[in-house]
């Protein structure tokens, strides 16, 4: 199974490298760590954070020494991502290095190297499929394939209305609960950004909660099979029911 996967990624990549060069760029926007300019896209377009979140960028600032303005990297590109609809252009980047007194191109390594920062457009809702090997023995696979073939699109694109993207995620930490998906919520800015877990999903489900999105509901999160509780098992606890008991030869007391 795995060589079967890691032949089509292999071919997934070349046929990238066919395509125009700013297609390539897009589809493999995480894998091709180079920036092409664009018309929305370059680094003589003006950005700023705006006045609330310059408010923001200053508590960020007061949680390090003032001589290590660097170390708020990470924190700073996200705010600018949840500003700018979900993904990072050049000109935000270069935002950040001027905030935090660095070269560009230590911001621009930053960006290049986690997934999660987006250099290319998303969707107001950015749907993210964890491709790790528990949910993939899961059937995370089925549950991406589902997701594009209902919205019509390739991993990476937008769709037409602008509201949905799909998008592949390594491990998020909720193998117990696999298969999952992340919802990114673009929808109101940064300063109604969520980003939620929707764990135990099927084909079904995940098109249900695409629906739901769509209408403007915000479908509950956290585990969608009902007979379990969070990370419990099905149908409650069987074992450790009671309180544990003390560990033998010490005098809790004395600690």
């Amino acid at each position: 199974m795995l060589a079967r996967l890691a032949s089509k990624r292999l071919l997934e990549i070349r046929q990238a490298f066919r395509q125009p060069s700013s297609q390539a760029s897009r589809s493999l926007s995480t894998a091709l760590n180079y920036h092409l300019d664009s018309p929305d896209n370059k680094p003589d377009l003006p950005w700023e954070f705006s006045e609330a979140n310059k408010s923001k960028v200053k508590e960020i600032l007061s949680y390090y020494p003032s001589n290590y303005k660097q170390s708020a990297v990470i924190p700073l590109l996200d705010l600018a991502q949840q500003q700018h609809g979900g993904w990072l252009p050049v000109s935000a980047m270069n935002a950040v290095a001027k905030v935090i007194e660095v070269a560009p191109i230590r911001v621009y390594e930053v960006a290049t190297f986690y997934s999660m920062f987006n250099r290319a457009k998303v969707g107001k809702y950015h749907l993210l499929v964890c491709g790790t090997t528990p949910c993939m023995i899961r059937g995370s696979r089925d549950i991406e394939s589902a997701l594009l073939d209902h919205l019509g699109v390739k991993r990476g694109e937008v769709t037409k209305d602008g509201l949905f993207s799909v998008g592949e995620m390594e491990c998020m930490g909720c193998c117990v609960n696999a298969p999952m998906i992340t919802v990114a919520d673009y929808s109101n800015g940064s300063e109604g950004y969520t980003y939620n877990y929707f764990e135990d999903v099927t084909p079904e489900k995940v098109v249900e909660i695409v629906e739901k999105l769509r209408k403007g509901e915000k479908p509950p999160h956290g585990t969608q099979n009902p007979k379990r509780i969070k990370c419990g098992p099905e149908g409650g606890n069987k074992t450790l029911l009671g309180e544990p008991k003390p560990p033998q030869f010490r005098d809790l007391d004395a600690c």
